[in-house]
């Protein structure tokens, strides 16, 4: 089984599925050691590793550098983040064809204007959703595997109100998309209608902070939600854990206090596979 036809099993199966996201490689690998089924590659997550904003900085050669060398080092599904499509339908053909190539399993594309915003940040705009028909059209004309999930997001539910967002995630679906995504519901009960009236797969996005609430993997998958996408937890966890280390070091000269927190130097190695690829070495080495 590829790993694409495994996150179709996923959706297909029904029931509830938590999709860690990852802001680089190894935190992908953390997550796939971690258990998971799939992991989810947050373009917020990648920007602000790169030390920018979620602001569309980024470009397309950028973020499909970081999910190649990510779909290449875990096993499990990736779903990565493809924002607008990095610009119109023409744009989307390319995009598609190069998230494609780098081995992706899913990726989701939105109707905000290029260049985007976080989908919780205020001040988005949204494109016509005749012209992200389009778009969708186009991605699903210009995968070649067909087992390559496509996930239709709408940020219009700020600027258009819910009703709409869920039509226009319905209107993407009719156009092809595999799977829809209603970007910040703003209520539990918002979520609950979201669950009931998107006409397919329906994805969440979760995290603290956001204009959606918190709920649990259980009240999500009772609400009909197949995918779940914690973008930020893994980053937030990092950047807190750096900032303790970091002041450990300044006010006392060490990391005695902290070293209890800290991976250990086996488990750090662990995390990136060394053991394997000395083994490798050694096979081919002794080959000679």
């Amino acid at each position: 089984m590829t790993a694409r036809q495994a996150l179709r099993q996923l959706i297909a199966r029904g029931g509830y599925t938590m999709v860690p996201g990852a802001y680089d490689t190894l935190t992908a690998r953390l997550v796939e050691q971690a258990g998971f089924a799939a992991v989810y590659l947050t373009g917020g997550g990648y920007s602000r590793a790169n030390g920018y904003p979620d602001l569309g900085l980024l470009t397309l050669g950028e973020n499909v550098r970081f999910i190649g060398l990510t779909v290449e080092a875990v096993g499990i599904p990736v779903i990565a983040d493809a924002d607008t499509g990095y610009g119109n339908a023409i744009n989307v053909v390319r995009t598609v064809r190069e998230y494609e190539k780098a081995g992706v399993a899913g990726f989701h594309i939105e109707d905000q204007v290029s260049p985007k915003k976080c989908g919780h940040y205020d001040g988005k705009e949204v494109i016509s959703r005749a012209e992200m028909v389009g778009k969708i059209k186009a991605a699903v004309d210009t995968r070649r595997d067909a087992d390559l999930v496509i996930i239709a997001r709408s940020d219009s539910r700020a600027i258009e109100g819910l009703d709409a967002a869920i039509d226009r995630v319905n209107a993407y679906l009719e156009a092809g998309a595999d799977v829809g995504f209603v970007e910040a519901p703003q209520s539990v009960e918002e979520l609950r209608i979201v669950g009931q009236r998107v006409c397919g797969p329906n994805l969440v996005n979760v995290f603290e902070g956001g204009k959606t609430p918190m709920l649990s993997a259980s009240e999500l998958d009772a609400m009909g939600f197949r995918l779940g996408i914690y973008p930020s937890q893994t980053q937030r966890a990092a950047i807190r854990a750096a900032q303790r280390v970091l002041r450990a070091m300044r006010e006392d000269g060490d990391t005695h206090r902290v070293e209890n927190d800290l991976a250990s130097f086996q488990e750090r190695e662990e995390a990136v596979g060394t053991a394997s690829w000395r083994a490798l070495e050694e096979k081919y080495l002794q080959a000679g």
